[in-house]
Formats: C-alpha cells, sequence, structure tokens
C-alpha cells in the first residue's frame, strides 16, 4: 500500500505531457510585475520561501511548474507591489524588472490606474503612453525576453456592485490599451475579464472576487489556468 501510494505521488500530472510548458526553458528567471493581485502578501526581505511569492495566481503557477519540472531550475520571482499603477512601475522598473534579466516577464496593472489614480489624476491616454515606454525600453534592454500582459478585470461585488456598468466601461477603457499594446508589440494578452465572466455562470461572482478587485483561492486559480492557456498558445514550440 505504501509502495503504491509513493508510485502515485512521483506519477506525472494527469493531462501534461513530459514536454508541457515548452516556455519554460532550464535556468529561467520568470518576473512576475503588477499590482496588488500579483503582490499577492508576499514578504519583500528574507529568503523564507513560504512566503517570497505571495498567494495569488504567480504562486500557483510557480508551484505546479516547480513541481512538475523540478530538473528545470526555473526561478520565479514576484514583483507585484499593491496599489501600483503603471507610473509606480515606471519609477522601479529598471532594479525591479531589468536588472533581473527575466527570460519571461508577466505584467498585469491597471486596477488602481482606473479608481485610484489620485490627484492629479491619470489619463487613459497617460496610462497608455507610459506602458508603452516600458515594453519598448523592456525590449530594447533585453530583446529575446518573451513578455506576457494581462488585461485588468472587475467583478460586481462589493462597492463595485452597485454602479458595475459604469465602472466597468472605465476598466474596459484600460483594457482597450493593453490589447492595443498586445497587437503592437506582439504580445499575447490574458483575457481575464473574459475568463471571470464566463466562471460567474457557474458561481456567483463573490465566489470568485471577495471585494470584485482581488481574486478568491478559486480565482487565483482560474488566473493561472488562463496565463498557462495563453502561455501555450503563444509560444507552442518553446
Amino acid at each position: 500500500m505504501k509502495l503504491l501510494l509513493a508510485l502515485l505521488l512521483l506519477a506525472p500530472v494527469p493531462g501534461f505531457a513530459q514536454d508541457a510548458m515548452p516556455f519554460f526553458h532550464p535556468g529561467d528567471v520568470i518576473v512576475f510585475q503588477g499590482d496588488s493581485i500579483t503582490d499577492g502578501g508576499r514578504w519583500r526581505t528574507g529568503h523564507d520561501f513560504n512566503h517570497i511569492m505571495g498567494q495569488d495566481y504567480a504562486y500557483i503557477l510557480a508551484a505546479k511548474a516547480g513541481a512538475e519540472f523540478p530538473q528545470r531550475n526555473l526561478d520565479f520571482i514576484n514583483r507585484g507591489i499593491s496599489g501600483d499603477r503603471v507610473v509606480n512601475l515606471q519609477a522601479r522598473w529598471q532594479t525591479d524588472t531589468l536588472d533581473l534579466k527575466p527570460n519571461l516577464l508577466s505584467i498585469l496593472v491597471g486596477i488602481n490606474d482606473t479608481f485610484f489614480a489620485g490627484p492629479p489624476g491619470e489619463t487613459v491616454e497617460e496610462y497608455e503612453s507610459t506602458y508603452d515606454r516600458l515594453l519598448a525600453q523592456t525590449l530594447s534592454a533585453l530583446p529575446y525576453v518573451k513578455i506576457i500582459l494581462g488585461e485588468p478585470f472587475l467583478l460586481p461585488v462589493g462597492k463595485h456592485a452597485a454602479n458595475y456598468a459604469a465602472e466597468l466601461a472605465e476598466v474596459r477603457k484600460r483594457q482597450a490599451v493593453v490589447e492595443k499594446l498586445a497587437a503592437k508589440y506582439h504580445l499575447p494578452l490574458v483575457m481575464y475579464q473574459d475568463v471571470f465572466d464566463a466562471a460567474c455562470r457557474r458561481a456567483t461572482a463573490d465566489h470568485w472576487s471577495w471585494d470584485g478587485v482581488h481574486p478568491t483561492y478559486a480565482g487565483h486559480w482560474l488566473m493561472m489556468q488562463a496565463w498557462l492557456r495563453t502561455a501555450y498558445a503563444a509560444w507552442p514550440n518553446g
């Protein structure tokens, strides 16, 4: 019985071939950038591997890839910071992104740009121009880096439920920007809004997000799956 259990634990996860995740190569550095959705409450100091990735889609993805392909020695780094807008990313881009020399970079930013810009405010045009500069700078400094973009999203939960249609319309303006930039630079785009909209037909919105912005553990699992599907489609051969 113990031998059978051991064999089951060592068996590959069903649904993944031995050459799965071809976009992760041995020794790759994978950096996740963004706001609190990516931050996930990660610890900023120390080397406690219980906490350095936070509790989010990036953590689940790193756990899955690390467990299924330990021989690749992948290095996952989370640099999301709660409350960040694209201008905040710009201010720390050199040290928190370029200096890390990622082989694959994942970016999700925009919800704070929509609702929490603060004085003097940030227009959609400013969001686009700053984001555009970040991508251009990155591709110039790291011409071989893979970049995957995630669109900001919103669910009708908590304070966002009462005026959801109007608020979602504002978020969609930033979604359109990210889609435009993905097309401009030929980058894969994770359509998180579509993922959550479909999920809300299976369960109420508060099952997937506890406040309309931040996912629950179930929501983060959906994000991880969507990220992987998008990466597979973009880089099926590595």
